[in-house]
């Protein structure tokens, strides 16, 4: 497996406890909850290899990661019942493909529009409540 020693998402270690709960692994990615809630059921699906662009990936890969990402999205959107699901792939500042999954009420925070990665005031959610989250996720996969 290719894995810089540097990258957050290739080095458990590196991973602030903060930021996001692992949830489980899937065929060729992990899948995270972000810890900031300010939409509920937020996840990050991480691909395991160090890579920073889809084109990178070997064909069995990008189409497995295509599979985990139906998987994951269908597990968050069963967990919170969205009105839609969001999807970002951004890397600008963390150069490891990841991607977002982000769920939207209609009428709610960011309808229509992009979501904020860092909204302020963030919207920790605790421990107990993200534990629960991270379960009814991890049951739809």
């Amino acid at each position: 497996m290719k894995h810089d020693p540097a990258c957050f998402y290739c080095v458990p270690e590196k991973r602030p406890a903060e930021l996001a709960l692992e949830i489980a692994d899937l065929e060729v990615s992990t899948l995270f909850l972000f810890k900031e809630q300010s939409h509920p059921g937020r996840c990050i699906l991480a691909y395991k290899e160090h890579a920073r662009e889809l084109y990178e990936l070997p064909p069995e890969d990008l189409a497995a990661f295509g599979r985990d990402l139906a998987r994951a999205s269908k597990a968050v959107a069963g967990a919170v019942k969205p009105a839609k699901l969001n999807y970002g792939a951004f890397g600008d500042k963390m150069g490891h493909l990841h991607f977002h999954i982000v769920p939207k009420l209609e009428g709610g925070r960011s309808w229509g529009g992009m979501f904020d990665m860092m909204p302020e005031p963030k919207k920790l959610a605790p421990e107990a409540e993200l534990a629960a989250l991270a379960a009814a996720i991890k049951a739809g996969l």
